[in-house]
C-alpha cells in the first residue's frame, strides 16, 4: 500500500455519475491528489437496504455505474480498494431465493447460517444474552420457507441481510469467487466489512473470537496469493484493536476521530497522546467514513467495564457526545441512535466538519494531526469538501448515516473546491504525499497536557506539527532543501 492519502467515496455520490465520470474527476480536477481510492460498494444493487452493503450479486457491478471494464480502466490510473462483505448477503440474492424456495433440497442449504448450526445442543438465556451485537435485540430472524420448513436465521444487522456460514464449503466458495473477480479486475486492496461478526461459536460472545482471528488469517492468505492486501474493519475496545493489529495487514484507527474531538472540546491532548503512545502503526487513519463517529473505540470494555477502563473516563465520554450534538446545532442528535433507523449504538452520525462546529481552523488542524500520525491516511469524500450535515437527505430517508452521505453534483464539487478551507486541505494532502520526511522516523515529543507535538525526520528532511488546544495556536513546518520553513493555512 502506498504511503499516500487515499480517498473514500461512493462512485455515484461524487459528481453524480458512474465509474467513468469518477475516473475523469480523479485524473482531472483531482489529479495527483490521492494515491488510492476506496470505492464503497458498487455492486448490484447500490440502493438496497443498506446502501450497497447488502449485495444481491457481489461479483456484478451495478450497471447504473458501469461494468468491470470501467473498474479495470480506473485501476490502471489509481490503486483501488473494494469491500468484501464477508458476514452476509441480501435476502434478494439468487442463492437465498433458491434456498427459500427449496429449503434443505437447495444447493445453498449450508450457505446461510442458522441458529441450530451454532447452538447444536440449544442455548440458555445466558448464551443469548452474551451475544455481542451493535444494535438492540437478538441477531435472529424466524423464517418459514416456501416449502413449509421453519428456520431461525442469523441476521446480525437487518432481516434483509442474511448471515452466511463462512466455514461451510458453499460459504468458502462464495467468498473465493469474490476475491477472484476482484483480482481479475485490478482491485489490489480489500476491506473486510463486519468481519468481527463472521464466526459465531457457542459459549462465546460471537464477536472477534480466536476462531475469527483464524478465519481472518486464512482469508488474508488467500488474498495475498492473488496480490491483494487486507484491511480489517472492526469497532471495539482499544486494547482489542491493538491485539487485532498484530494479526492482520491493516486496521483502522477508529479511536482517532473521537480523541481529536475530545482534545478540541476539552482543550487537552492528554487522552490523545496516551493513544498515540500505544496505537498500532499498521493503521489507516481516518476522521470520517461512510459510517458514524465511533464512541466504543475510546470507552471502557463493554464486557468488563470495571477492570478495563477506556482512553476517556465515562463522564467525559458522555459529555463529549453532548458537546458534539451541541456543536452541530442538534442536527447530529436527530440522526443518532433511536432518532433514526439503522441503529448503531456506538456511533454519532455527523460530518466531521459539523462535529467541530464548522470551524475551519480546527478542521484543518484535525486533518494535520491525522496526516502526521504513522499509517496511511484516508479522507472521506464529504470530508474532502468540508461538507455539512445533509438534513434534507436525512428527512427523505430517515436513515441516520445519510446525514453524512451527500450527493454532490459537478457544480457543487467546483464550488466546494474553491473554498479556502478545501484548498488548504488539498494542498496539505499533496504535501503529505510527497514530502520525504513522512517516510522516515516518527516521534511524539514531550509537551504540556494542552499541547501536542509531532515530528517526522528522514536525514536532513523534517516535518513538525505543534498544536495548542487551549489557544488554537499552531506551528506547522516542513523542510525545503534541508531548511525547515513554516507553512500556514490561508487566513486561519
Amino acid at each position: 500500500m502506498k504511503n499516500q492519502v487515499q480517498l473514500i467515496t461512493y462512485v455515484d455520490r461524487l459528481g453524480g455519475g458512474g465509474m467513468r465520470e469518477l475516473h475523469r474527476l480523479l485524473t482531472g480536477r483531482l489529479r495527483d491528489v490521492f494515491g488510492a481510492a476506496h470505492l464503497l460498494p458498487f455492486f448490484h444493487p447500490i440502493d438496497g437496504a443498506d446502501a450497497g452493503f447488502d449485495p444481491i450479486d457481489h461479483t456484478q457491478v451495478d450497471p447504473r455505474l458501469g461494468d468491470w471494464q470501467d473498474v479495470k480502466a480506473l485501476a490502471q490510473d489509481i490503486d483501488l480498494m473494494a469491500d468484501v462483505i464477508v458476514n452476509h448477503i441480501s435476502a434478494d440474492s439468487p442463492q437465498f431465493r433458491d434456498f427459500h424456495a427449496r429449503g434443505s433440497a437447495s444447493d445453498y442449504d449450508g450457505l446461510f447460517l442458522t441458529f441450530g448450526q451454532v447452538f447444536t445442543d440449544g442455548a440458555t438465556e445466558q448464551d443469548l444474552l452474551g451475544i455481542y451485537r451493535p444494535r438492540p435485540g437478538l441477531p435472529f430472524t424466524f423464517t418459514t420457507l416456501a416449502n413449509g420448513e421453519r428456520r431461525i436465521l442469523w441476521t446480525t444487522f437487518t432481516p434483509q441481510q442474511i448471515d452466511i456460514n463462512v466455514r461451510h464449503p458453499q460459504g468458502s466458495a462464495y467468498l473465493a469467487s469474490i476475491l477472484k473477480t476482484f483480482s481479475e479486475n485490478g482491485i489490489r486492496m480489500v476491506r473486510l466489512d463486519a468481519v468481527g461478526y463472521a464466526i459465531k461459536s457457542a459459549g462465546s460472545n460471537c464477536f472477534m473470537t480466536e476462531a475469527t482471528f483464524d478465519f481472518i488469517g486464512e482469508f488474508a492468505a488467500q488474498a495475498r496469493e492473488l496480490g491483494i492486501e487486507v484491511l480489517v474493519e472492526i469497532h471495539s475496545y482499544y486494547r482489542r484493536q491493538i491485539e487485532i493489529a498484530a494479526h492482520v495487514d491493516w486496521v483502522y484507527d477508529f479511536a482517532l476521530p473521537p480523541l481529536v474531538l475530545h482534545a478540541f472540546n476539552f482543550r487537552t491532548a492528554r487522552a490523545l497522546k496516551g493513544w498515540i503512545a500505544v496505537r498500532p502503526t499498521n493503521a489507516l487513519t481516518v476522521l470520517d467514513t461512510h459510517d458514524g463517529i465511533g464512541v466504543i473505540d475510546i470507552g471502557a470494555d463493554a464486557a468488563d467495564r470495571e477492570g478495563s477502563p477506556g482512553l476517556v473516563p465515562p463522564g467525559e465520554l458522555d459529555r463529549l457526545v453532548d458537546m458534539i450534538h451541541e456543536r452541530t446545532g442538534g442536527s447530529s442528535r436527530q440522526a443518532t441512535g433511536a432518532a433514526a433507523s439503522n441503529l448503531d449504538l456506538y456511533q454519532i452520525n455527523s460530518t466531521f466538519y459539523d462535529a467541530l462546529g464548522r470551524s475551519d481552523r480546527q478542521y484543518l488542524l484535525a486533518r494535520a494531526i491525522q496526516f502526521f500520525l504513522p499509517g496511511v491516511p484516508q479522507v472521506y469524500y464529504v470530508g474532502l469538501l468540508a461538507g455539512a450535515n445533509d438534513m434534507e437527505l436525512l428527512a427523505q430517508t430517515r436513515v441516520g448515516r445519510d446525514i453524512n452521505r451527500h450527493r454532490y453534483s459537478p457544480d457543487e464539487i467546483e464550488r466546494a473546491l474553491a473554498q479556502p478551507v478545501v484548498r488548504d486541505l488539498v494542498e496539505l494532502i499533496r504535501i503529505r504525499n510527497r514530502h520525504p520526511a513522512f517516510g522516515g522516523q516518527f516521534q511524539l515529543l514531550a509537551s504540556p497536557d494542552e499541547q501536542l507535538a509531532l515530528l517526522w525526520t528522514d536525514g536532513s528532511e523534517a516535518a513538525r506539527l505543534e498544536v495548542d488546544f487551549r489557544s488554537l495556536n499552531y506551528r506547522l513546518e516542513f523542510t525545503e532543501h534541508g531548511v525547515l520553513r513554516p507553512w500556514e493555512f490561508s487566513g486561519y
